[in-house]
């Protein structure tokens, strides 16, 4: 990791570090377009084409069967199974407070307007299963579907010997999940935005992927033919903040709790003092030495930095800007600043709040904006698996009362048949 001092860079350098170096969607899109239009064209038969080419998919049935689901649940051990059950159990109850209330109100006298929520009927899930296998995120996303009402849920992730793990197999039974399908990668995006003969496309997809699943998502969003996303979610990343009371072991294992994610991911470090940096410099080494993962974690930490602030100030201003997807305090009291945070997908406070408890099993959702995303989107919610409609019922004495505001509005607009609308009736 390079180590940059804030006070020696110029606002283009800032404005540099803040952008992600991960992403280069100008050549994914240039990669995966010509892969959704022959899927778009071609159906089932061309996204098996691509999981062969591309994932060495073998077999031509990509539905996960019951026998499937049943021998995966016998396969795992209790340990695990008790994990997943806890982690669920505590997502469900985060996500059940987060049920949208329908409202009602009578803006004039006789005017009534009300707001109510129904679920999106087809929802699509992708679970990455590419270096890592993710049942994690089956039940960030599996559970607020179900809460949600989501008629039809999907799950698709790329086979390993023609067959899914049977931990996220496993999770997806705790969420009610039947329909799963064998598929990863943009073909996977494709055939479910757009649909088959045999596979119906749904409404909106969910779920996080490397730059190729990032950039289908996008692609299918503005087809007319495809599919809402729920945003764009990318490589994974992490930004910390430390004071010189940190420790910096801790500190370091949340850097690499993230890096480990993938070769594309980017961790960053905003501190005070160049002697606390190289600490926890020195820790990563140590830590990484050990790590299974040890090499896609270098790769990661060549796309990472340090930054060294003058001020706790400077440090949240840097935070803000570049808009992380994780965002751990290691601050004394470090409640004391959540009001200071106004870009963050999820944000960690103390010491003792390890990024990887909220990947796993706190209850708040992991499938979270990146790539500075942070800025205008929220994280995964029950809401995002639905859709507000509003009514509005009016007496013959509340369409008196509105009329000549309508009537003046439409009349600056010089849209006559609007005026028509309300004249005509107390005519009648």
């Amino acid at each position: 990791m390079k180590i940059f001092e804030l006070k020696n860079l110029n606002k283009e350098e800032i404005q540099s570090l803040a952008k992600r170096p991960a992403i280069d969607f100008s050549n994914a899109f240039g990669i995966v377009k010509p892969m959704l239009e022959e899927i778009k064209q071609n159906g089932l038969f061309a996204a098996l084409a691509y999981a062969k080419q591309l994932d060495n998919f073998s077999g031509e049935n990509i539905l996960v069967s019951e026998d499937d689901f049943s021998s995966a649940e016998k396969n795992l051990s209790s340990e695990i199974k008790t994990a997943i059950i806890t982690a669920a159990a505590n997502i469900r109850a985060f996500h059940e407070k987060q049920i949208p209330n329908t409202y009602e109100i009578e803006t004039m006298p006789g005017v009534k307007c009300s707001r109510e929520f129904r679920a999106i009927d087809n929802v699509g899930l992708y679970i990455p299963g590419g270096s890592a296998i993710l049942p994690s995120t089956m039940l960030m996303l599996g559970i607020p579907a179900s809460i949600a009402g989501c008629k039809r849920v999907v799950a698709c992730s790329p086979a390993k010997n023609g067959k899914i793990n049977d931990a996220l197999l496993f999770a997806a039974k705790i969420c009610g999940v039947k329909e799963f399908y064998k598929l990863g990668g943009a073909q996977a995006i494709a055939l479910l935005a757009y649909g088959s003969k045999e596979i119906k496309k749904v409404d909106k997809f969910f779920g996080p992927g490397n730059q190729f699943v990032t950039a289908a998502k996008l692609l299918v969003s503005i087809d007319v033919d495809g599919c809402a996303i729920d945003m764009p979610a990318g490589p994974s990343e992490v930004l910390v903040i430390a004071d010189e009371m940190a420790n910096a072991a801790f500190v370091a294992s949340d850097l690499l709790s993230q890096a480990e994610h993938g070769a594309d991911s980017q961790v960053v470090l905003l501190t005070f003092s160049n002697v606390f940096a190289k600490s926890v410099l020195v820790e990563v080494d140590k830590q990484l030495h050990d790590l299974p993962r040890k090499e896609i974690a270098e790769q990661s930490l060549k796309n990472s930095f340090i930054l060294i602030c003058d001020n706790l100030e400077e440090a949240i201003s840097f935070s803000n800007n570049y808009a992380p997807e994780h965002l751990i305090l290691h601050l004394e009291n470090a409640e004391n600043y959540r009001n200071k945070i106004k870009n963050a997908g999820s944000v960690f406070l103390g010491k003792y709040s390890p990024e990887s408890v909220g990947d796993y099993a706190s209850g708040t959702n992991h499938s979270l904006p990146t790539y500075g995303y942070a800025k205008s989107f929220g994280g995964v919610s029950v809401e995002s698996f639905m859709k507000s409609i509003t009514f509005q019922q009016l007496t013959k004495e509340g369409l008196q009362y509105i009329a000549p505001t309508v009537i003046t509005l439409a009349e600056t607009e010089m849209l006559s048949a609007h005026k028509n609308a309300v004249t005509i009736r107390p005519k009648q």
